[in-house]
């Protein structure tokens, strides 16, 4: 039987009322401050009390995965934060200290702010609607930039940060809805932040519900991206909300529409509580599918076996494996990237060791620029050794399922490390991805540009 619990979050501001963590060496315990300056720290009790080995930290997984690591910053920037904290120094020059960092983190990876913004009758800029696949729209709720613990390798940091510069977000309004409803190439929302999962059930029908209505029906597939299952499980179990969750859930499938969590597990102990099992148990008595993804994070899950046992799991447990990607170019990726060559070594060893029906899974996949591309394979052709690749999505869906090849490279860990193969000078989508971008770039520019004309009028006309 699941004992009820009450969600307690830990941030900077009260990490050291967390008893397992003034057990640590002031070293340590300060090592980890000094980077929570930078990139956004929160925990929680269920964390910290049941998932956390605390006799194996600092290398245990899950504390790697959640508290902060003094490799996560470079040496020069680690050391400037720390000579700030040393003495003390205001609020302010913090801060600012740590703006300027975190520009060097990449915060947008893949061209987000340029290249996936959507925009409404070519005059509406919607930051929080990335429309960057034909099929698929991804959604960012304004109450949903959060989450029940903060995953030190994310890629989605910038968020987090209090920084509305480098925020997406949509807000209750039904801008969005028009989008979608108008757009009638969709067939999936994905419903993503953050967490969605983190919202009450009234903010969160706000943005599911009327897509169960009849002007939405090309919309067949409603996704909720989130790590909820793994960081607070008691939201679908104990919680104030967690029948009516249960019968929202089941309100969506009844609708007709296929409801996919998409759930966040990054090791296999992350699923492996009698809590987590009963919401996992919960979920899919709704009709609802849970599929699971992550990436390959080094320190915390770069071994096969890890992979193998998670994948057999969750199998199990009765959810599908889905998708192993590639940690993003963004954040602290130097502490986590895991060479591709390796990531593939890895993919392969944990793929061959299981079941057949855990081989729904993709991947090792890089989210870049072009699309989600996936490495296939290493091998030698004329004489040359090279990484095999292929779009699982493209920007173009003609790119789909089109094999090319990239120089085998040892220091490779992310796409743009990566030269064509064969002496060509470009793969055989670059052109037509520079002409997609600048077209996406003008657009987005355009109506930039009209926004702050029109501003300016209201702003004469007020003043008059």
């Amino acid at each position: 039987m699941v004992i009820p619990k009450k969600l307690k979050l830990y941030s900077l501001r009260n990490i050291d009322d967390i008893p397992q963590f003034k057990l640590l060496s002031p070293e340590l315990r300060f090592n980890s401050k000094v980077v929570a300056n930078v990139l956004p720290f929160r925990t929680n009790n269920y964390v910290v009390d049941e998932l956390i080995d605390w006799n194996k930290v600092p290398n245990d997984p899950m504390f790697q995965l959640t508290f902060m690591q003094k490799g996560m910053l470079e040496e020069e920037d680690f050391n400037t934060m720390a000579d700030l904290l040393r003495r003390d120094a205001p609020k302010e020059e913090i801060t600012e200290a740590a703006n300027l960092i975190r520009e060097k983190l990449n915060p947008h990876p893949a061209a987000q702010r340029t290249a996936n913004m959507s925009v409404y009758n070519d005059e509406v800029l919607l930051p929080g609607v990335q429309h960057k696949y034909k099929e698929i729209a991804l959604v960012f709720p304004s109450s949903s930039q959060t989450c029940h613990a903060y995953c030190t390798f994310c890629f989605r940091w910038a968020q987090f940060t209090g920084n509305t510069d480098i925020k997406f977000a949509t807000h209750e309004s039904k801008i969005f809805l028009k989008y979608i409803r108008d757009h009638k190439e969709l067939t999936d929302i994905l419903f993503t932040g953050g967490d969605p999962m983190v919202m009450n059930l009234e903010k969160l029908k706000t943005y599911i519900e009327p897509l169960l209505g009849e002007e939405f029906s090309h919309i067949r597939n409603i996704r909720i991206g989130t790590k909820s299952i793994a960081y607070w499980p008691y939201k679908y179990v104990t919680d104030p909300e967690a029948d009516d969750l249960i019968k929202f859930f089941s309100q969506i499938t009844s609708a007709g529409k296929h409801l996919s969590i998409m759930g966040h597990f990054n090791h296999w102990v992350e699923s492996s509580t009698e809590v987590s099992h009963e919401a996992i148990k919960r979920i899919l008595s709704t009709g609802a599918v849970i599929r699971t993804q992550s990436p390959l994070i080094k320190h915390i899950n770069d071994d096969a076996s890890i992979w193998s046992r998670m994948w057999l799991d969750h199998l199990s447990l009765g959810l599908v494996p889905y998708y192993m990607f590639v940690e993003r170019d963004t954040g602290a990726r130097k502490y986590f990237a895991v060479p591709l060559y390796k990531a593939f070594n890895i993919f392969q060893k944990a793929y061959s060791s299981v079941t057949g029906l855990c081989r729904t899974v993709r991947g090792p996949s890089m989210s870049a620029t072009p699309g989600k591309i996936s490495i296939e394979g290493i091998a030698e052709i004329n004489g040359e050794k090279v990484f095999v690749l292929n779009f699982i999505r493209g920007r173009n869906r003609s790119w789909v399922r089109r094999p090319f090849f990239a120089k085998y490279d040892e220091k490779a860990i992310w796409y743009d490390d990566l030269i064509p193969a064969f002496g060509k000078n470009k793969f055989f989508f670059d052109d037509e991805l520079k002409n997609i971008l600048k077209e996406k770039e003008e657009i987005t520019n355009a109506v930039l540009l009209k926004n702050s004309e029109a501003s300016e009028i209201d702003s004469k006309s007020g003043a008059a």
